[in-house]
């Protein structure tokens, strides 16, 4: 993937290991490879999806990229609003303070990641007081034309949160990442723990909020039938790495990787008389301490065969700008959403 002037974030060769101690002595005995390895870049004003199934490591991949962990290995490349790359790894918490203004985060849980102490002025309006942007007057001002941003009304901001349903709080925690103007957002499962119909609401407005101000969203979720209303592109991750990103419409219909097809075979059909075959993954997903040898995918994969137990196969071009990481990607014939690709 060669170094484009429209690409605000680019990611190579990222790793997260977590070690694992053991014994009296507590020495390590090993590690998790929750990231392992991980390639990709993200264009201004694109939304990227990231997904896959719960513990495959699509969430730090996030903090990793936002410093909220320090990543065991590889770097991160992050173009500036003055448009000089930086390579955030390798700087101190002190030197990245500047950059969070550009670079935020949307939690999961709307639940847990608001303060209940704190009314919702204070809980949007803390990031303008410690980067110095706006106090009194100013920032109060500035917590109302948020909260109107994000479809709340501001004369509700001396509120506590548990005075609002989960989707209000949602949106103020996105009322809170907004409250600095970045220009790249980490959304990570922000609908995942919402109803259906809110979520739907919550989608809409992120889709909005990103036309509207020039948004760079990476998306994070399990649902690839979410991460397909809002993505113009989709990775897919599997035990700490990415085995398919192509553009969402032609991961969908012409999909090269065995578990990208699994994913879509569940994504339901939006006719209900329309019955479409799920496709069912064997056995159960390996343990990112002890990764199976060979490509990670081939305890579950029916078309595995000798070279895949042996040999890891690397992401590459199999067509233009899509990318996947499978021996037999060329000779398979898989199913996308239209039937057989």
């Amino acid at each position: 993937m060669n170094m484009d002037q429209n690409i605000i974030l680019e990611v190579k060769n990222l790793k997260q290991h977590f070690p694992i101690y053991r014994g009296l002595l507590q020495r390590q005995a090993g590690a998790i490879r929750a990231v392992d390895g991980v390639d990709f870049s993200v264009l201004e004003n694109e939304v990227l999806g990231l997904v896959g199934e719960s513990g495959c490591g699509k969430t730090t991949v996030g903090r990793s990229i936002l410093r909220l962990y320090d990543p065991t290995d590889g770097e991160v490349w992050y173009r500036t609003a003055a448009g000089e790359r930086i390579e955030i790894t390798r700087l101190s918490q002190k030197e990245m303070k500047p950059l969070r203004k550009e670079m935020r985060m949307v939690f999961q849980d709307p639940f847990s990641s608001l303060n209940p102490r704190r009314t919702v002025k204070e809980i949007i309006g803390e990031p303008l007081i410690i980067h110095k942007v706006a106090r009194g007057r100013a920032m109060e001002e500035r917590v109302a034309e948020l909260m109107l941003s994000v479809g709340l009304d501001p004369n509700y901001m001396d509120r506590y949160p548990h005075e609002f349903s989960g989707g209000q709080r949602q949106r103020i925690g996105i009322a809170r990442t907004l409250s600095l103007s970045p220009r790249l957002i980490v959304a990570d499962e922000p609908v995942s723990a919402l109803d259906v119909s809110v979520q739907a609401q919550v989608l809409n407005l992120l889709q909005r909020l990103k036309d509207d101000l020039g948004l760079t969203l990476l998306f994070i979720a399990h649902d690839i039938s979410v991460v397909e209303h809002i993505s113009d592109r989709i990775a897919v991750m599997y035990v700490g790495k990415i085995v398919e990103l192509a553009s969402t419409e032609m991961l969908l219909w012409e999909p090269l990787h065995p578990y990208a097809e699994a994913l879509i075979s569940a994504i339901p059909p939006a006719d209900p008389d329309i019955k479409l075959e799920r496709i069912p993954l064997s056995g159960e997903v390996p343990s990112p301490a002890n990764p199976p040898s060979g490509c990670i995918f081939h305890p579950r994969c029916r078309f595995a065969q000798e070279i895949c137990a042996r040999e890891e196969p690397h992401l590459e071009e199999i067509k233009p700008a899509h990318y996947v990481s499978c021996h037999f990607a060329r000779e398979l014939q898989l199913r996308g959403i239209g039937g057989v690709a």
